[in-house]
């Protein structure tokens, strides 16, 4: 009875997600947590102290998240199936396998239709300024994304809930998040979004390496792991590149290059070598060994919690 509890919440929150991906017509922790990031951030994001205004923010935001589930969830023990519900639809909210590959799709088929229409639709799931992205960047970005999304939408999540359960993985969430919204290094974000930069840097060190090596092991490319450790760490990022690498050395062409953000242009290293067209193709091979890497991961976790029962 302990291992059926133990798995049930995974596997049936991982089928949700397989089958709805993220459930527009419903609140969202995440969008939740990006609130109370902005309240503090317009609180406390001026004056003296803004790095430790952020540190606060920060921090204090994870900890309450990882706190409050960890009460709730124990406060739940007494009536099981109420709480393997609660850890289902948690587990179901903090994976976003099939958006992800959805949305990847939407932008190769409105590259198709138009160059306007390709570009509104990246600019849906990348944080670049896409006014001025040409055909080859609009999909380059849609793949780049697939990839870096791959471990913080997916392996990352998982690999937090293995440790620390279900308040380990919302905790990733709040981090990952935080970091979406503050962890910039431009003028505004700069000094108070140090602290959740560093902090994703940190929850991201491992997942985004597994991320990669799951990755070529479900293409049956092992031998590309040298290109990896190669061309990883090339990334401005000290995690993006790994899981940017394996999709790259998988599909043989290149990421990187300048981009602007927020109306400053960024040079980003490239990484691979062949400056190819990516095509419709290319797409759904990239969709397909995120997809088995997602069902490597699962099998990872499910053996580890049957082991730990």
């Amino acid at each position: 009875m302990d291992v059926v509890i133990a798995v049930v919440p995974l596997l049936a929150g991982w089928l949700l997600d397989l089958v709805f991906g993220d459930p527009a017509c419903l609140p969202h922790p995440v969008v939740g947590f990006g609130k109370g990031i902005s309240f503090f951030e317009r609180r406390l994001n001026h004056g003296s102290y803004q790095v430790a205004k952020g540190a606060f923010t920060a921090v204090g935001l994870v900890l309450a998240v990882y706190v409050a589930s960890f009460l709730l969830l124990r406060a739940l023990t007494p009536w099981v199936w109420v709480k393997v519900a609660v850890e289902t639809v948690a587990l179901f909210y903090c994976l976003a396998g099939k958006t992800l590959a959805r949305e990847v799709r939407m932008v190769f088929e409105a590259a198709d239709r138009s160059l306007e229409d390709g570009r509104k639709q990246v600019g849906r799931i990348v944080g670049r300024d896409t006014a001025s992205l040409s055909d080859g960047e609009i999909r380059t970005a849609a793949l780049e994304t697939l990839a870096e999304n791959l471990s913080d939408g997916v392996i990352a999540p998982l690999f937090w809930y293995t440790l620390l359960g279900i308040p380990g993985m919302l905790a990733y969430k709040m981090v990952n998040t935080l970091d979406s919204m503050v962890g910039y290094r431009n003028d505004r974000y700069r000094d108070f979004g140090r602290w959740a930069a560093k902090i994703d840097d940190v929850a991201n060190y491992i997942p985004s390496r597994l991320t990669a090596l799951l990755m070529i092991l479900v293409a049956g490319r092992p031998g590309l792991w040298g290109w990896v450790r190669s061309y990883g760490p090339r990334h401005a990022s000290p995690n993006s590149g790994y899981p940017e690498a394996a999709l790259a050395g998988i599909l043989d062409c290149r990421f990187g290059g300048t981009h602007d953000y927020f109306g400053e242009s960024v040079y980003k290293p490239y990484i691979g070598v062949s400056p190819r067209a990516l095509t419709s193709s290319d797409m759904r091979r990239a969709i397909r060994v995120n997809r088995l890497a997602e069902a490597a991961m699962i099998v990872i976790v499910l053996v580890v919690r049957v082991l730990s029962q």
